[in-house]
Order: structure tokens, then sequence, then C-alpha cells
């Protein structure tokens, strides 16, 4: 009989589960990465005639178009403008979006009421509504401020009901057991369950608001970003297309950095869920 022998099995050595984490000082030089590449082709493409002036001013001149609104005063007050008109229009459209989605994911009755209506408002681009709310409101502030805001509304709306709606059903029977109840139930644990949703909402309505506030000061406005788009195209001077393209793109930035310390402080946890 022949006699079958079993070769001892070879034991891998256990993966160690230490996190390896990479330095603090790290995360800020990988986020300036792409767009400081995207800088230096710009500037090499226009500083060996690669890319026209009179297609895409070069950074020193852009820099140098900067520098004379700076000194003016002029661009200060612009910037202030705009940001003023995109705060109220964002707060005013992220208020009503958080109280209707609120409404329609925690009863069925709102949502009978409010979702449908709310579908057409999603559906409907807020660009089309410019020329009815200039009809409506005029050409002053507070045409432009409601168009903001109707470009806000629906997202806010949309993503507040699907987090609301995602609520674990059996945290919120839990929580009525020790006693919660009406307002404090929102408050204390559905709330904080859908702000995952909600702060992506705040996140896709900042940047949304942008595209409203380029819109919205294209007609009767003597200051603001917008009004200096419309002087830069009425004499084609490229370099300042391109200053308050960058503007846009910091205001922008600046609404990012605003949600992430929101996020920071509201929801700790979120930094342990990247796998590396």
């Amino acid at each position: 009989m022949a006699v079958i022998t079993v070769a001892d099995p070879v034991l891998a050595a256990p993966r160690s589960r230490v996190e390896r984490r990479r330095p603090t000082w790290l995360s800020l030089p990988l986020r300036l990465l792409l767009p400081a590449l995207i800088f230096a082709v710009w500037w090499i493409g226009s500083a060996t005639g690669a890319v026209s002036e009179q297609v895409l001013a070069g950074p020193p001149k852009v820099w140098t178009a900067f520098v004379e609104l700076l000194d003016s005063g002029q661009l200060v007050d612009f910037a202030v403008a705009s940001f003023v008109r995109a705060a109220l229009g964002v707060g005013i459209g992220v208020t009503v979006g958080l109280v209707l989605g609120l409404l329609a994911g925690l009863s069925s009755l709102g949502e009978e009421l409010l979702d449908s209506t709310m579908q057409i408002v999603r559906a409907v681009p807020f660009l089309a509504l410019v020329p009815l709310f200039i009809a409506w409101f005029g050409i002053d502030e507070l045409y432009k401020v409601l168009l903001i805001a109707v470009a806000t509304v629906a997202p806010m709306y949309a993503y507040t009901y699907l987090g609301v709606r995602n609520v674990d059903r059996k945290m919120v029977e839990a929580a009525r057991g020790f006693g919660l109840r009406g307002p404090s139930l929102v408050l204390e644990v559905v709330l904080p369950s859908a702000l995952p949703g909600i702060l992506m909402a705040l996140r896709v309505c900042l940047s949304i608001s942008i595209t409203g506030l380029i819109a919205a000061e294209q007609v009767g406005t003597r200051e603001g970003v917008g009004y200096l788009v419309t002087l830069a195209q009425e004499y084609n001077r490229t370099d300042y297309m391109v200053l308050c393209v960058v503007l846009y793109a910091f205001l922008g930035l600046a609404f990012d950095g605003l949600v992430r310390i929101i996020e920071k402080f509201a929801m700790p946890w979120r930094k342990q869920v990247a796998i590396r």
C-alpha cells in the first residue's frame, strides 16, 4: 500500500493592522499639485506663444489687471457685492429647501403635498426664469437674490428628503423608546443621521449659486464680478475675462472650505471612512 505524505502547510505572516497615515503636512501640497500643474501649463503656453494673448491672456497680464482693479478699489467692491448676493440667495434657498425636505421626508402627507411641485421646480432650468423674474421683480437686488435662491432650493430639498428617508428606522424607534418625540426627535436623531446628505446638498447649492450669480449679474448691475465680465466683453479685455474666472474659482474654493470646516466639526468621524 502506498503511503501518502502531506506537506506541512506554509502559514503566511499576518498582515499588520496598523494604519499607515500620510503626514498631515503633505495634505495641502497634494491638494495644490493639480492646480499648480494647470497654472504651469497656462504660463508656459502663453510665454512661448503657443496660446495667443487675444485668446487667453497670460498670468502676467492677468496679474496686471488684478493690481489695476485692486488699486482703484473696484475689485474689493465688486467681490463684496457678489459675495453678499450669493450669500443671501443661498441662505434663503437652503433654508426653504431644508424645511420642505424635512416636511416631505418625515410625513407622507408632506410628501404628497410637496414632492410633485418640487420635482417640477427641479426640472425647470432656473436660467429659463430670468426673463420672468426681470418682469416680476425688476432688475434690482431682489431679482438677483431670488434667482440664486430658486437655483439652490431644489438640490437642498432633494438631498434632505433622501437623507431623512434613509435614516435607520430602528434608530428612530429606539429614540422613541427613550421618550424622544416631535422636535426633539428631529433635532437629536433625524437631522444628525441625515447630516451627510444635507452637507452634500450644501456643497452642491454653493456651486450652483455661482452659476446663478453669473446669470443674475449680467443684467442691471453696476457692481459685481458679473458686471466686470460684461465690461471685459465690451472692450475685448481677455485679461479681465480670465481674472473674473479666477475670482469665481476662488469664490468656489471659499465656499468649499466653509463646508469642509462645517463637516470637520459636525461629523468628526467622516475622516475615518477613507480606506487609504
